[in-house]
């Protein structure tokens, strides 16, 4: 009997040491709390956009005035992330994130409360959608900064791809709870559920003791944002990399509009055929994101940064070809694997060059070129289709993203020594 025991406990072993050497970052405490907690946050959120989306199409019927809720969504993230990135540097990021979580938790109880009692109205979803911007420009540098308190330096890739992995397994189970939520309750509670969700990600952060990190010296708030921006100037490897994100973001990732209008325009769909649509998507961002995490002790290579951007593109291309759903679940299962292996390597590659004091400020420019950029590519893919039609906009938008890649690679070679220093240095 005891050697029986002894053999279990030595598997047990086993599984935890391979386990810990694909997946390093789930070995600290800190991280597994608040991937947890986190993951099902996430979930209602990507409920909230599901429904959002809809409700929006459902009011108006205007793929221009579903833009224009994307663009004012993300608008304040373009005015206010380098100012939520110096504010990350100076104050402890877990306060930061319990008290923007909690402003978040209340803006989806209300916009609950209005659909509820059939009061809403498209304006009320375009206010909502702007406090919503704003809380998110000191919420996302926070965030994405935080996660080096939670597993330090050397796990930080992996921890990076997992954080990607539970975003992506929301995009699988969000958009589907949601799709049946809405078919069979209707709007309302999906919001509710999303402010529900929030209890988990603040039960999460007050169970979290973060690591130490070099603090930002205080001064002129102004100053501090012009640091963080001077850093990158003279900092090829992470320029290069930021005005890709910047690029193939403003072209490519507006699925808020893309993918709503392929459900019900393209498609003739409902409700149900816009989540499966958005499900694989996530499936393959979240198949992405694993392949990602487990090849982190790599590092992240240029190769899939590129192919990526590369791919979403080509994607998107397709999509605006299709008149069924399947190859439109095909297509959307492709676009999340290639976005999220762009996305995530960038983030990566950023990260392990910039210093602890300056990493709040330098991803927020990463917050601004991935989600500040959503105006200008919302307003514009929602103007193509409302004037040239829905297929129009997905071949702009593909076309726009192949452009990008090459403009950016051409500039890249020519930074290439300079480039190759940097890493060293890092």
């Amino acid at each position: 009997m005891q050697s029986g025991v002894d053999g279990e406990a030595i598997a047990q072993e086993v599984q935890l040491s391979r386990r810990a050497k694909f997946f390093p970052a789930l070995g600290h405490r800190n991280f597994r709390i608040f991937f947890v907690g986190h993951g099902i946050s996430l979930i209602g959120s990507w409920m909230q956009t599901v429904a959002q989306a809809w409700l929006v199409l459902t009011l108006t019927n205007s793929p221009f005035l579903l833009g224009v809720v994307n663009a004012l969504q993300f608008a304040p993230v373009m005015l206010f992330s380098l100012f939520g990135g110096a504010i990350a540097d100076r104050f402890p990021k877990r306060a930061l994130l319990f008290t923007t979580q909690t402003v978040l938790m209340t803006l989806a109880f209300l916009l609950s409360f209005l659909t509820w009692t059939n009061l809403v109205r498209y304006w009320h979803v375009a206010i909502l959608a702007t406090l919503l911007g704003i809380v998110n420009s000191f919420d996302m540098p926070a965030r994405q900064s935080f996660l080096v308190e939670l597993v330090g330096r050397r796990d930080l890739m992996n921890a990076i791809a997992l954080n990607s992995a539970n975003f992506n397994a929301a995009r699988i189970i969000g958009p589907a709870i949601a799709g049946f939520v809405i078919a069979r309750f209707g709007l309302a509670p999906a919001f509710f559920l999303n402010g529900i969700s929030f209890l988990a990600v603040l039960w999460a952060l007050s169970r979290i003791e973060p690591l130490p990190v070099d603090p930002s010296p205080p001064g002129n708030i102004l100053q501090d944002i012009r640091d963080g921006l001077g850093y990158i100037l003279r900092t090829p490897a992470i320029l290069t990399s930021l005005a890709l994100l910047g690029a193939v973001s403003t072209a490519v990732l507006n699925f808020n509009v893309l993918i709503p209008v392929l459900a019900r325009t393209m498609l003739h769909g409902d409700a149900r055929s816009y989540g499966f649509v958005m499900a694989a998507m996530g499936i393959g961002a979240f198949s992405g994101a694993l392949a990602l995490a487990g090849a982190s002790r790599f590092g992240p290579r240029t190769e899939l940064r590129y192919g990526g951007a590369t791919a979403v593109s080509l994607a998107v291309l397709g999509m605006g070809l299709v008149g069924s759903l399947p190859p439109a679940v095909g297509l959307a299962a492709i676009a999340g694997f290639s976005m999220i292996t762009f996305t995530a390597t960038t983030n990566t590659s950023v990260q392990v060059l910039v210093p602890d004091h300056l990493r709040g400020r330098v991803m927020s420019m990463y917050t601004l070129l991935f989600a500040g950029s959503t105006p200008l590519g919302a307003l514009l893919t929602g103007g193509v289709m409302d004037l040239w039609g829905p297929r129009t906009g997905f071949f702009v938008a593909g076309c726009l993203g192949l452009l990008a890649v090459m403009t950016v690679g051409l500039w890249d070679r020519h930074l290439k020594p300079q480039k190759r220093r940097d890493e060293r240095l890092s």
